[in-house]
Order: structure tokens, then C-alpha cells, then sequence
């Protein structure tokens, strides 16, 4: 087997394990970059944005987008609309992935279709898991955090929308009061939200 093969080989199986490859991650395997062009002309991977790789007959989720954008920004964390979608607590699907990057963060040029949003702080820091999405890690924030964001960016994505997210998470057991009222307090809103959280706890 000559070295070339060895080192598609090596290639293949590191996105058999991470679903999606940056050129930087074949550093670590001690395997040039160029090989993912090569591999790319022989129809074994494809490029979905700058910088970003995958192979094109692997099963993805609905979530995949999701993995792309995480991928090409991993300080980023998904949020608000499409944070909702992957908790289940809303009925949107959007076409963008929203994902929040620190307010000091310098603007990403990408081709992905990604909506930035700025946050600072505990609001940029707390309430963050991370999921496994088709092999690869993404931030998200948790469903409380999620709900106290909605109302901190009401007036970008509508109050209806805030209220149907703190409706669901309350109903599906996804989050607490107290877990609502500290996030809140992280983003400032508790004054918003008191009424309606004290409305749905009655």
C-alpha cells in the first residue's frame, strides 16, 4: 500500500469518527491538507463552506447545518431560534443558525448560513451544553437559558415566540423556575418575564 493510500485511509476514518473535518484537523494525523482537494476530486468528500469538509453519502440529521456552523466556529454557541428548534420548544425552523459569539469577537465572514448575535459576560458563558450532532461537539445554550434569551432579544425574534419557549420548557419539565429566574437575572429580564412566569405557575 503505497504512503498516499495510507494516508486517504487515515483521512476517511477521522471523518468516520467526527462526521465533519476543518484542513487544520489533519495536522494532528500528521497528513497534508492537500489530500482533502484530491479526495474532493475523487468524490470521496465534499467541501459545504470555507474550510469545512464532509463526506457526501453519510446520513445526517436535521441538525447537521448545526454541526457545519459549530465546526467553523467552535468559540460560537447556538442560540435563540435555532437553540428553541433542537429543544423542541418551538414550532419555527430557521433557515439560519443563530449562534452567539463574544461581543468583542472580531466579525466572522462566512458563507454558511449563520445569523450572529453579541453577548458579553455570564450571558455569553453560563447555561452552555454540549451535544454530540453526527460526530461532532456543538455548544448550545440550555433550555432555560435559552427562554431568558428569547425575552432578552424579544424585540429581534417577537414576544410570542418568548412566550410560547417559556410556555413549553415549563410544561416538558425541561427547566425550573429557579432555573428560569437565575438565567433571568444573568440577562437582566426578570422584570420582563415575572408576570408572565407567575401567570403560568398560578
Amino acid at each position: 500500500m503505497t504512503s498516499k493510500s495510507i494516508q486517504q485511509q487515515k483521512v476517511l476514518q477521522l471523518f468516520e469518527d467526527r462526521g465533519l473535518l476543518r484542513p487544520r484537523d489533519l495536522d494532528a494525523i500528521g497528513v497534508p491538507r492537500e489530500i482533502l482537494r484530491r479526495l474532493c476530486r475523487q468524490g470521496l468528500l465534499e467541501r459545504v463552506g470555507h474550510g469545512l469538509y464532509r463526506q457526501p453519502n453519510r446520513p445526517f440529521s436535521e441538525n447537521q447545518t448545526l454541526a457545519e456552523v459549530c465546526k467553523k466556529f467552535p468559540k460560537g454557541v447556538v442560540c435563540l431560534l435555532s437553540a428553541l428548534r433542537y429543544h423542541n420548544l418551538t414550532t419555527q425552523n430557521p433557515f439560519e443558525v443563530w449562534l452567539a459569539i463574544d461581543v468583542k469577537a472580531h466579525r466572522p465572514i462566512t458563507d454558511l448560513p449563520v445569523r450572529f448575535v453579541r453577548l458579553s459576560g455570564a450571558a455569553m458563558t453560563e447555561g452552555i451544553q454540549i451535544v454530540d450532532v453526527d460526530g461532532t461537539p456543538v455548544k448550545i445554550f440550555s433550555p432555560a437559558k435559552t427562554v431568558t434569551d428569547c425575552f432578552k432579544f424579544r424585540n429581534k425574534i417577537g414576544l410570542d415566540v418568548a412566550l410560547e419557549a417559556l410556555k413549553d420548557c415549563l410544561a416538558d419539565g425541561q427547566c425550573t423556575p429557579d432555573e428560569l429566574w437565575h438565567f433571568g437575572k444573568v440577562n437582566r429580564v426578570n422584570r420582563v418575564m415575572q408576570p408572565y412566569l407567575e401567570a403560568m405557575l398560578t
